[in-house]
């Protein structure tokens, strides 16, 4: 005779069954949600972390788009440095994908004459921020797309926008609409071009290389210069050469050396820094205060021989 469950198993038997189809996540579903990462803003401002400004923003965003993933560049950019906020979105933006959207404040004319915009690279990334020159040095290694101006009242905050909070009111929603897939071209009128910064390049001749001291690596003090790898090497240096370089007009010799601990504590050395340019440092000791460096500051590296 053959053996049957009994009649009070069969619903139980049945109910497991619809678990493992419907609510288990089968390796096929598990792909698809790997190839579809949530929409990402990546945000950066001078606003600092003493009080709620940043929660403010991010408040903003999960209300326009619950399921935003927001990765924090920095907060803590030097107060109203427009280079500054320039450098750090120079550095950050080849590390991330297409349709990434960067959310950036550092706004000394909030509530001015100044343009909102946004900005597609022609990376296809985009860029919500003030029309005061943080877009500089993006646009001119990746190129710009398109801009628009931010105009459209139903992509803002309130019937009142702040005159002093436009990255709560303005910068913040237009970033989350953008990154949730809402259409970017409704954001505003066409912008012909952008504002830009008076960045002078270093520049090479028979005497050697000139150049500028542009910032400081966070709390380590080194240097941070706008010379290129490439244009410091034309000058015919190897590392463990000895060279003279002039900063600020003081002379200092140093060695170029491919990292710190290549000399003495303390002692100063010439690198290139995780970012392809020629950097100041002395080894577990800060050069901006041992030689009292606050940028700008002019820089000489004269030719190998010279």
């Amino acid at each position: 005779m053959r053996r049957t469950l009994p009649p009070a198993r069969k619903p139980a038997r049945i109910l497991c069954l619809w678990f493992a189809l419907f609510l288990v996540p089968s390796p096929l579903l598990a792909q698809q949600s790997a190839l579809q990462p949530p929409p990402t803003v990546v945000f950066m401002t001078d606003f600092g972390v003493v009080d709620d400004s940043v929660a403010l923003c991010k408040g903003v965003m999960y209300g326009v788009a619950p399921n935003l993933r927001i990765v924090d560049l920095t907060h803590q950019v030097n107060a109203f440095s427009i280079r500054d906020g320039a450098r750090f979105l120079f550095g950050a933006t080849p590390y991330f994908p297409a349709a990434t959207v960067f959310v950036a404040v550092v706004d000394p004319g909030v509530g001015s004459s100044r343009k909102a915009v946004v900005v597609k690279s022609k990376r296809g990334q985009f860029f919500v921020l003030p029309d005061n020159g943080l877009m500089t040095m993006v646009e001119d290694r990746d190129g710009v797309e398109a801009i628009r101006e931010v105009t459209n009242p139903d992509w803002m905050v309130g019937a009142k926008i702040s005159s002093t909070f436009h990255g709560r009111d303005i910068f913040s929603p237009v970033g989350a609409h953008i990154a949730r897939g809402d259409d970017w071209t409704q954001v505003g009128p066409v912008v012909k071009e952008l504002v830009r910064l008076d960045l002078k390049p270093a520049s090479v001749d028979d005497k050697g290389l000139t150049g500028e001291v542009i910032a400081l690596d966070g709390p380590f003090g080194n240097l941070i210069t706008n010379i290129t790898a490439d244009d410091f090497l034309k000058l015919g240096y190897q590392r463990g050469d000895k060279l003279k370089v002039t900063i600020a007009g003081r002379e200092i010799e140093m060695p170029f050396a491919k990292t710190f601990s290549d000399v003495p504590l303390k002692q100063p050395l010439l690198f290139i820094d995780s970012r392809g340019r020629a950097s100041f440092a002395l080894n577990q000791a800060s050069f901006a205060a041992a030689y009292g460096i606050d940028p700008p500051r002019p820089v000489f590296i004269p030719r190998k021989g010279h």
